[in-house]
């Protein structure tokens, strides 16, 4: 069975930090492109980082800010957020995909986590 299992989200204040984790099983983690996406209430969803082997990719809102990475021996992907601020308030979904890439973005995904509430508070 596929799973993607986000954690690490919560409530934190602008300015702050928190890392998400998202834990990958059921299919072969080294073939596939992860991706963090997010999306707000009323808004829609936006590609926030992305990563295959050493190839990544940030969103323009973000870049600077996130950073992320992978542990291959865990099969877990982490995104470091850094300087949060409200506007970076939203659920934040792990997503996988066999043909996806950093280079686009990495908007082609198989398999998508249940998402993590982010909240920032001003």
């Amino acid at each position: 069975e596929v799973q993607l299992v986000e954690s690490g989200g919560g409530l934190v204040q602008a300015g702050g930090s928190l890392r998400l984790s998202c834990a990958a099983s059921g299919f072969t983690f080294d073939n596939y492109a992860i991706a963090w996406f997010r999306q707000a209430p009323g808004k829609e969803r936006e590609a926030v980082s992305c990563i295959r082997g050493s190839d990544t990719f940030y969103g323009h809102s973000v870049k600077g800010r996130f950073i992320i990475s992978n542990d291959n021996a865990k099969n877990t992907v982490y995104l470091q957020m850094n300087s949060l601020n409200p506007d970076d308030t939203a659920v934040y979904y792990c997503a996988a995909g066999l043909h996806g890439h950093p280079r686009y973005g990495c908007r082609d995904n198989d398999f998508w986590g249940q998402g993590t509430q982010v909240t920032v508070s001003s």
